[in-house]
């Protein structure tokens, strides 16, 4: 299993997640960011850093192979959505579940710090 990050210009990880959909991966989460690179305006001494979208997606390594290649395709050069994708290996997932505190320790929750508890009188 991979971690797949593909990073790309603000306004493009919705195709991304399209496509890579389409090559197998079951979805992915998508982070706002901005580069800090040296392509950047300046105007009226303000820097403006390019708005970025990071996609990241846990995948088979087959499914990371398809989508990476798929990037190589001529079609998808010098386009202005053009990004970076990369992927990581992962040794473990683990689900993290809703924390529910049992009948015992609710009963030794002081009233008079607990806000839903005021409520509820």
């Amino acid at each position: 299993m991979k971690a797949l990050f593909i990073i790309v210009n603000a306004g493009f990880s919705d195709e991304v997640v399209k496509r890579g959909r389409e090559l197998g991966a079951g979805g992915a989460t998508i982070i706002n960011a901005r580069s800090t690179g040296k392509d950047f305006i300046k105007a009226f001494g303000i820097s403006f850093e390019e708005e970025k979208e990071i996609i990241i997606s846990l995948v088979e390594d087959e499914v990371a192979e398809r989508i990476g290649a798929s990037f190589e395709d001529e079609k998808y050069k010098n386009e202005h959505g053009n990004g970076i994708a990369f992927s990581l290996p992962v040794d473990s997932v683990s689900l993290i579940n809703k924390i529910v505190i049992d009948s015992s320790a609710e009963t030794s929750l002081d009233s008079s710090t607990d806000p839903d508890a005021k409520a509820n009188e």
